[in-house]
């Protein structure tokens, strides 16, 4: 199956878009621009589209087709990480729970860490119990900078760090 790629510039810096003809494979965090695929399938003109909307502040929810690739259990995780509400957080502990057995904190931290579509679905927003933001496979200040940002583009009440 064919793969593209589109490079972005963003406030958390260049990300590399990865995507299918039809859909969205990844989201990377990449040091410096590269070089576009020469074909660019519309999944990655909307990704794009929909990210820069994120990070003006004027965009809450993505609606993209998306076809991360992983275990079983990390598709389930990654499915309940994406209904965490923009502007809030919920902890490992609390995916554990949801997803059937509150002993599995350190897998379900194992799985937010392998999510290849970060800030679609938003592993920043899963923070440790005591409210300590905790690893980020885009690095702490990275995770920070995200959830900040949803902070002050949200009038949410829910938990925050």
């Amino acid at each position: 199956m064919a793969q593209f790629t589109r490079y972005i510039n963003s406030p958390v810096g260049w990300l590399r878009l990865q995507s299918t003809e039809t859909h969205l494979t990844a989201v990377c965090f990449d040091a410096e621009e590269d070089m576009n695929s020469s074909v660019q399938p519309t999944i990655l003109k909307e990704t794009e589209s929909q990210l820069k909307e994120y990070f003006a502040g004027d965009r809450k929810h993505f609606n993209l087709r998306l076809a991360p690739e992983g275990t079983e259990f990390q598709q389930k995780i990654w499915q309940l990480v994406e209904k965490v509400p923009f502007g809030e957080t919920s902890s490992y502990l609390d995916i554990a729970k949801q997803s059937g057995s509150e002993k599995n904190t350190r897998a379900v931290g194992l799985a937010n860490g392998k999510n290849p579509i970060p800030i679609i679905i938003p592993c920043h927003r899963i923070i440790g119990s005591s409210g300590k933001l905790t690893g980020y496979a885009g690095g702490l200040e990275r995770k920070r900078w995200l959830l900040k940002h949803e902070l002050a583009n949200t009038t949410s009440a829910g938990r925050l760090f």
